[in-house]
């Protein structure tokens, strides 16, 4: 019996994009086409019954079975065991732009640490401040108090009048402060004191009441995130009268944590809430742990084979990302009990991966920011390669954040924080390209 003709194969085409439907009956294509050649198919069907002045050209990428294709077809079906005897479904899509890079902040020394928030970033840096930045690379007001290098910030809340936030720096303390932006004063509500080493990573929970925080000293503390003198876990005891005297010699408050966990056996290089009650750590001693703050037990180890420096979780895909000093990106699946934790390793950084953090809004994304001066958009759809490269900056990257869907944040040793524009997304104010003086 004759071998099947292998030459072509048969593709029927779908979308979930509505407006770049085309007929569902099936293609006899080529075995050796590529993206761009679907992509010229998908347009032709489109432009066919068009004049010709309302003839557009667009970009479109094509999924098989969840994978984006990368390879010719006929090689991607033969990698992925798709039989060629058979129509084979392909969805299509609208090609996403390539972030477009549109400002630069700069500070006095390196920058740890950022976080968005609506139309705001706040920093934290090795000049020992901590700064809040509007969208345009407007510094609208610098926070002094702590006595060492800043390694963590965090929003607790963000309104229009008064707003708050945490700190955490090598000088062993937390920071909570408020900043009423109406009258541009911030105060230093409280200090939180009790990590023994330098306060690495701080994460607030979803009802913005507690924070959990990291430090060199292997400890993983449960705080208070109330901004109510009355708080049960201040030292002081005539706080109601002080907190009628807020003046310039006001002095924060001391607070102590509401739990202490230990079980780590280095220092603790990333915290975050992946629940209400549950708080996820990542070490330099090779492992995620997970944790139950409400009993204050640990639940759960997920064990790596190098030090993993940063930690990212995705509500939507319910995985965890990671960044580690072997350059790879991983993403982690703590549901599992038995088989694989680990559902996919991404490999093209080439130095440590200090910083993950997933899109707020797709469950297939996220961004990674490395010490060879460049950060990466992935798409979990694309496990082999990035859908982008975001490079030249000028030194090692500490840190990325994408709280804000259409702004993608990076920071680190060139003493600048970089913003992208992410694609897909409302237009952005674009500050100047030159970096902006804070």
């Amino acid at each position: 019996m004759a071998a099947p003709d292998v030459s072509h194969v048969q593709a029927r085409f779908f979308t979930k994009q509505s407006q770049y439907s085309v007929a569902d009956s099936p293609f006899s294509v080529p075995a050796t086409v590529r993206v761009h050649d679907l992509s010229s198919l998908i347009n032709k069907l489109l432009n066919a019954e068009k004049a010709k002045d309302e003839a557009r050209n667009i970009s479109f990428d094509f999924l098989i079975q969840g994978e984006f294709l990368r390879l010719p077809l006929g090689k991607h079906m033969e990698e992925k065991n798709i039989s060629t005897e058979t129509v084979v479904e392909i969805e299509y899509l609208e090609k996403q732009p390539a972030p477009k890079p549109v400002g630069s902040i700069l500070h006095d020394d390196w920058v740890s640490s950022i976080q968005g928030c609506k139309d705001l970033v706040i920093s934290g840096s090795y000049d020992k401040s901590v700064r809040v930045w509007n969208l345009n690379g407007e510094n609208l007001v610098t926070m002094t108090q702590h006595t060492e290098p800043v390694k963590a910030v965090a929003w607790i809340n963000r309104d229009e009048a008064v707003s708050h936030m945490v700190s955490g720096s090598h000088d062993q303390t937390l920071l909570i402060w408020e900043w009423n932006s109406e009258l541009n004063k911030v105060t230093c509500l409280y200090s939180c004191r009790g990590h023994a080493r330098s306060v690495d990573c701080v994460a607030v929970d979803s009802s913005c009441t507690r924070f959990c925080s990291g430090s060199f000293d292997k400890m993983l503390k449960i705080w208070s995130a109330s901004t109510d003198d009355t708080s049960e876990d201040t030292e002081d005891t005539d706080v109601k009268s002080r907190k009628r005297k807020r003046t310039d010699e006001w002095k924060p408050i001391t607070r102590t944590p509401l739990m202490t966990l230990e079980g780590h056996k280095e220092a603790i290089s990333s915290v975050l809430w992946s629940d209400v009650n549950e708080v996820c750590t990542a070490s330099w001693d090779h492992t995620i742990k997970l944790w139950d703050v409400q009993e204050g037990v640990h639940k759960k180890t997920l064990t790596g084979t190098k030090a993993i420096l940063s930690i990212s979780y995705s509500t939507m895909s319910q995985l965890i990302a990671s960044g580690s000093v072997d350059r790879h990106v991983r993403l982690w699946d703590p549901r599992v009990e038995d088989g694989a934790v680990v559902k996919c390793s991404l490999s093209n950084h080439q130095g440590w991966v200090t910083s993950v953090a997933w899109s707020p809004v797709n469950q297939h994304q996220l961004i990674s920011g490395s010490y060879d001066k460049t950060i990466k958009l992935w798409d979990t759809r694309s496990p082999k390669a990035p859908l982008y490269n975001m490079s030249g900056l000028e030194d090692r990257v500490l840190a990325v954040d994408w709280s804000i869907p259409e702004v993608l944040l990076c920071a680190g040793v060139d003493n600048c924080v970089h913003a992208f524009k992410a694609s897909n997304a409302e237009p952005l104010q674009e500050m100047e390209q030159e970096s902006l003086e804070g």
